[in-house]
């Protein structure tokens, strides 16, 4: 097993410290014969003295994000079997998930969040464990022509406390053993809806909306936690959710603003004249943090300006091309998506690095969707697909319009080879509460009132979610219409 590098001395199974400390722990405390129906506990109880009095520095040669995530969190190395992940498995083949309620989801400690995820994904007939090396599930370079992008809003999930925001890549992390993995022939992608902080009140429920990013500034607050500082960087903290997101199966990628008035670059204005430059590092930061792919929102106008609604300019079609250019050749990567928001079939967005657009074709006719199939299937490069939903979903849309646009969108076509791109967010498969809508959630940060909880953050969790059985059967169909999709 590699070791960590330690900074300090740390007490080890055998009951001795591996050097002299000033805060002594007594042999005649920990060298005893602990039985195997005591050894977790005893495990625990050491990993609870590792970790108050070691600070973890990465393993040797290589970072390893998320086992320096894990070690963090518990103060140890061993990964349990999760059996609570046992009890509420979905298996389809070799394809595994969760089927439990969101809330109960987000209430679990990020130990048990992880060890669910590696308990899904280990090997048959082994113990779970943090593999050394974790890629990218590999569906070729143009994976995000035929992807299912689902969006994440991590603000909307994360802890609140004492009116700031926090931890939403641990909790969005909480939900991904809730989401159906990639079938066999074409990616889900998780869409994080905001990385970078937002230009005002970032970490703060009074913050304002995710359609702002202030550049080279760091990563959002509302995303990282504030145990991890000192321990984990906030750049390894995206990693780590990431590499457990590659774990499970899925692509990743990242919501980015085009409109100038929704940018800033270390706090001052942008202006597309003068940062372009500026721009162009900031979606190389996202793809070197382990995304795969940037979902570029008001994408359409660079090309179409009739109907926008953003603030400030747009980059234009040349810059636009520069930009995708610049990304893929600095980078040496022909295997990055780039998801234009409402971008349709037109060959012009392949022309400006588009990959996949949005909201193109009628979700709610299977005709439509297969139309636009047939008719789009000699570019394999790029395509324009339809959506269950959007940011802009006001919560108006029945479960059953749902279900059916799920199903249109993964079932539209004559041959696997021919899907077109799926959009849809979180709420499509997780049902968010009556109260409250996505496009509510993405605007401003809403506290959800639940009634079973002990803490602020555990009422926010309890109301945003529908939990009713309603809701319950509509997840359960939507995990019928993934199986039956699974090796298409």
């Amino acid at each position: 097993m590699i070791q960590p590098v330690l900074t300090i001395n740390v007490v080890t199974q055998n009951g001795f410290l591996q050097n002299k400390t000033k805060n002594k722990i007594s042999n005649e405390t920990c060298n005893k014969n602990v039985s195997n129906l005591e050894s977790r506990k005893f495990d625990n109880y050491i990993a609870m003295l590792n970790k108050s009095q070691i600070s973890f520095k990465g393993y040797y040669g290589d970072p390893q994000p998320a086992k320096k995530l894990f070690w963090n969190l518990t103060g140890r190395n061993e990964v349990y079997e999760d059996n609570w992940t046992n009890e509420h498995l979905y298996q389809v083949g070799y394809k595994k998930w969760v089927n439990a309620s969101p809330n109960e989801l987000l209430k679990r400690t990020p130990e048990q969040a992880m060890q669910s995820i590696l308990t899904l994904t280990k090997p048959d007939n082994q113990y779970p464990g943090i593999p050394p090396c974790i890629y990218p599930p590999n569906y070729g370079d143009k994976w995000g022509r035929h992807a299912n992008y689902i969006e994440i809003n991590p603000r909307a999930i994360a802890k609140y406390e004492n009116g700031k925001v926090s931890e939403g890549l641990i909790q969005a992390m909480k939900l991904l053993p809730a989401i159906p993995p990639s079938p066999k022939s074409f990616a889900n992608c998780i869409v994080l809806s905001q990385v970078f902080p937002s230009t005002y009140g970032d970490g703060y429920m009074d913050g304002n909306g995710l359609y702002t990013a202030n550049l080279h500034t760091g990563i959002s607050n509302n995303l990282t936690s504030p145990g991890l500082y000192g321990k984990m960087g906030a750049d390894e903290q995206v990693k780590a959710f990431n590499d457990l997101a590659h774990l499970m199966g899925f692509k990743t990628a990242a919501r980015m603003p085009l409109s100038a008035g929704q940018l800033q670059v270390k706090g001052r204005a942008f202006d597309w004249w003068k940062d372009e430059r500026a721009y162009i590092d900031a979606c190389k930061n996202l793809i070197e943090l382990g995304f795969d792919g940037i979902y570029f929102d008001s994408a359409k106008h660079v090309v179409d300006y009739n109907g926008y609604c953003g603030v400030g300019s747009l980059p234009d079609y040349y810059q636009m091309q520069r930009i995708t250019h610049a990304v893929r050749t600095e980078l040496g990567r022909n295997d990055i998506a780039f998801i234009g928001e409402k971008c349709n079939d037109e060959y012009t967005y392949k022309e400006i690095g588009m990959t996949a657009g949005t909201d193109w074709g009628k979700a709610d006719d299977y005709g439509s969707v297969i139309w636009e199939s047939r008719k789009q299937r000699g570019n394999r490069e790029y395509a324009g697909g339809p959506e269950v939903s959007n940011d802009n979903d006001y919560g108006g849309i029945w479960y059953e319009q749902r279900l059916n646009r799920l199903a249109n969108c993964l079932f539209g076509y004559d041959n696997t080879a021919d899907k077109l791109p799926t959009y849809m967010q979180i709420n499509d498969i997780l049902p968010l509460s009556n109260y409250t809508n996505t496009h509510e959630q993405m605007e401003r940060v809403k506290e959800m009132n639940g009634s079973d909880a002990w803490t602020e953050c555990e009422r926010h969790w309890d109301g945003i979610f529908n939990t009713d059985w309603p809701a319950q059967n509509y997840r359960n169909d939507v995990y019928h219409i993934f199986e039956h999709v699974m090796y298409r």
